[in-house]
């Protein structure tokens, strides 16, 4: 079977999905889309840098942006539970001969920067600078209203080995898709901490390489806004996909590209997996209704384009099998 239990106890504790760390070519225009159109809040910024929270996050930020040559994803990031975490994490991945540093990261405590086996970059932490809660100062509202980070999805070269690496360390699955194959194969997996549908996801594909960065609102209706606003203030051409209802996840969605093609999705209406007995949901690759229960078929763009890593080899996928779109 490609799935197994999950991990009880782990070698050390994720919290959460943190944050996401993006070189953007244009510091300007990245910030009049993300903070005048989405509605991003500014926690701070520099000439070269734009660190940036949501309407509900404490944490200082959750989307960085550096001002670079070429489009890339720097990091991804996740809270650990304790400082003492972050030292079980760097000997666990230590152990396992992956890389392991501290770097001076602003705005956050001790920081563990690792990767994973196909060369993804990870960093840990535990502590964070906070800002100032948002939440019920509606007058800041604007764009898609959006609230928090929600998770990230990659594509990777095998998901079957990050399914089983991400396992080792606590994530557990809620759904995937697998090939109806004599022997099925999965194609793509969706795994959390958090107590929701994901923190983080894999699908098949050239790797690794940021598919996108899902952020949640608090209702569909946020999302048809920023429809409207998009459409209306010139940024129709950066909707990607959507809106529309996932099959998996059960997620109404919108997914919007930036100025430099980094992928966000808006997100919502997704369910509770907090459970430990949970039973993961399988689909199967052939089915028409497994990334989208009802909207328009995803562009070939959805399947192909991301965001490298800066400084990591992408791959071939490992299984050369191909959705099809909804009816």
């Amino acid at each position: 079977m490609p799935v197994r239990p999950p991990v009880p106890q782990p070698p050390f504790n994720v919290v959460r999905v943190s944050h996401a760390e993006l070189t953007v070519r244009d510091l300007s225009a990245a910030r009049a889309f993300y903070v005048d159109c989405l509605g991003y809040l500014v926690s701070e910024e520099s000439r070269d840098t734009l660190h940036l929270r949501a309407i509900e996050e404490r944490n200082h930020h959750s989307i960085v942006l550096h001002k670079g040559a070429e489009p890339a994803t720097q990091t991804i990031g996740f809270k650990l539970a304790s400082e003492e975490d972050l030292d079980r994490a760097e000997f666990w991945f230590a152990r396992k001969g992956l890389p392991v540093s501290f770097p001076n990261v602003p705005f956050q405590g001790r920081t563990l920067r690792t990767a994973d086996p196909h060369g993804m970059p990870v960093d840990f932490y535990f502590r964070m600078d906070q800002a100032e809660r948002m939440l019920q100062k509606y007058s800041a509202y604007r764009g898609a209203r959006i609230q928090r980070i929600d998770h990230i999805n990659c594509f990777t070269p095998d998901v079957q080995a990050s399914y089983e690496f991400y396992t080792d360390i606590g994530f557990r699955l809620t759904e995937y898709t697998e090939t109806e194959d004599a022997t099925p194969k999965l194609w793509a997996v969706w795994l959390h901490r958090k107590g929701n549908v994901h923190d983080l996801a894999f699908t098949n594909g050239r790797g690794p390489r940021l598919h996108h960065i899902g952020v949640w609102t608090a209702s569909a209706l946020d999302i048809l806004h920023i429809c409207d606003v998009m459409s209306t203030s010139g940024y129709l051409p950066n909707m990607e996909r959507g809106p529309g209802r996932h099959g998996i996840s059960n997620a109404f969605f919108l997914y919007v590209r930036d100025p430099d093609g980094h992928r966000i999705e808006l997100f919502t209406s997704d369910y509770l997996t907090a459970d430990p007995d949970l039973e993961p949901i399988r689909w199967t690759l052939r089915d028409p209704q497994r990334q989208t229960l009802w909207g328009h078929p995803a562009p070939k763009s959805w399947f192909e384009e991301g965001s490298p890593f800066a400084g990591v080899a992408v791959r071939e996928p490992a299984l050369e099998a191909q959705p099809i779109v909804a009816r």
